[in-house]
């Protein structure tokens, strides 16, 4: 599948803000099955500088300076990207004796054995970080699904249904602060919740687990026109299923693995690592941001 992604940003201060400096996640990172193609991106008013980076985690950074007063701030980046299914995603591998994977306790076992330490090695997705802290109530909430003679792909499957099954999609019941503890004793919230909870969850049963930014495609009710624009960024989960298998993409929003609906942008620890937009100016604190997202596959735009 291949799309057509635009993202427009546009934050307005109320009042003059100065010496401007953030970091934009919207370039998608190398990720096995993603082909990115014509990436680029504007902002005005032009800043003064802009350095590239990679890193820590599987993640592209652009980090802007602006030095001239401003109130207001707009960013838009656009890209084409190819999404295949990865080999163990298409059909059979899931299917029979054996062939979810290791086990939760052989995963386990591997990723604390592991002397890796490049941006995508399990033993920097094991422990608690900023957003993602430990949580003792939502480790035992999760023990049923996750017992240690479990294939890991029935584990992940098993552990997706059940946030999806428990939980209620509420775009009202917390904010981008939210503790993820605070989501989950409500049972609601929204990707951004949903894949931290998987992630802690994970994670107290030994199992390394990322948190994952990037775009979802959607489609408009039957009969009904797509609406340009109206799309939003996504969040789901990866687990780390072995040596063999690697991360595979797990949404408890939708109840899914993830596929060629899905394109990656960054991994992580949590949210704070692949935030698409962070940064601190000098000025006052009032701001209001509008975000307008189109994941658009190409076979609309070519009117297929």
């Amino acid at each position: 599948m291949i799309y057509d992604v635009s993202h427009r940003t546009t934050v307005s201060y109320a009042t003059v803000v100065r010496l401007a400096r953030f970091n934009l996640r919207l370039k998608p990172a190398a990720w096995p099955g993603q082909t990115l193609r014509d990436y680029t991106m504007e902002i005005e008013p032009r800043p003064s500088s802009v350095r590239e980076e990679s890193g820590p985690y599987v993640i592209n950074r652009s980090r802007l300076t602006l030095k001239d007063p401003i109130s207001a701030l707009t960013i838009e980046s656009r890209f084409r990207v190819e999404v295949q299914d990865r080999p163990v995603l298409i059909g059979g591998l899931f299917e029979g004796a054996g062939a979810g994977g290791p086990t939760v306790a052989q995963i386990r076992h591997e990723a604390l054995a592991g002397r890796d330490l490049s941006p995508t090695c399990p033993a920097s997705y094991l422990y608690p970080s900023r957003i993602a802290a430990m949580s003792e109530e939502i480790g035992k909430w999760a023990r049923p699904y996750l017992a240690d003679d479990v294939p890991i792909i029935d584990a992940g499957t098993a552990l997706t249904a059940a946030i999806f099954a428990q939980f209620k999609y509420d775009k009202v019941a917390t904010k981008t602060d939210t503790p993820p503890a605070e989501a989950f004793a409500k049972k609601r919230g929204v990707c951004q919740d949903f894949a931290h909870i998987m992630v802690i969850a994970a994670r107290a049963h030994g199992i390394p687990a990322a948190y994952v930014s990037g775009y979802l495609r959607t489609l408009p009710p039957p009969g009904k026109p797509r609406l340009i624009g109206a799309d939003a960024m996504h969040a789901w989960t990866a687990l780390w299923c072995g040596p063999d298998l690697g991360w595979i993409g797990f949404d408890p929003t939708n109840n899914k693995l993830a596929n060629t609906d899905y394109i990656f942008i960054g991994m992580g620890r949590d949210y704070g690592d692949v935030s698409p937009l962070d940064g601190v100016f000098h000025g006052g604190a009032g701001q209001t941001m509008r975000v307008a997202v189109d994941v658009m596959p190409l076979e609309v735009v070519a009117g297929v």
